[in-house]
C-alpha cells in the first residue's frame, strides 16, 4: 500500500512507517498530521487516481522533529568583471513518520 500526496508544493511518494523530511508545517504536540491532497492511492489490488485529488481520502502521520537542513553554498560570478556573491541558506523541514494511508 502507498499513496503520493502533496504538501509545501512537492509531491512525496509515502508508505505506512516511512520517515520523510517535507517542507516546515506548524507542529502541534497533540495534533498529528492530516494530508487530504492525496493524488493516487493504491491498496492490495485496486489503484485509486484523482482529478487533481481524491475525495475522502487522507494520510496520517506523526511528528517526529523540526530543524534546518544542511548548509547550501549559493555562489554568483561573472568572469572578467571581478563580480562575486557568496551567501549560504539553510532550509527549515519537519520530519514525519506516516502511520497510515
Amino acid at each position: 500500500m502507498f499513496a503520493v500526496i502533496e504538501t509545501g508544493g512537492k509531491q512525496y511518494f509515502v508508505k505506512p512507517g516511512q520517515k520523510i523530511k517535507i517542507e516546515k508545517i506548524e507542529a502541534d504536540a497533540k495534533k498529528h498530521p492530516v494530508f487530504d491532497k492525496v493524488l493516487l492511492k493504491k491498496g492490495k489490488t485496486e489503484v485509486e487516481i484523482g482529478l487533481p485529488y481524491i475525495k475522502g481520502a487522507k494520510v496520517e502521520a506523526k511528528f517526529l522533529n523540526q530543524g534546518r537542513s544542511e548548509r547550501k553554498i549559493v555562489f554568483r560570478y561573472h568572469s572578467k568583471t571581478r563580480y562575486r556573491k557568496f551567501k549560504t541558506h539553510r532550509q527549515p523541514f519537519t520530519e514525519i513518520e506516516i502511520t497510515s494511508i
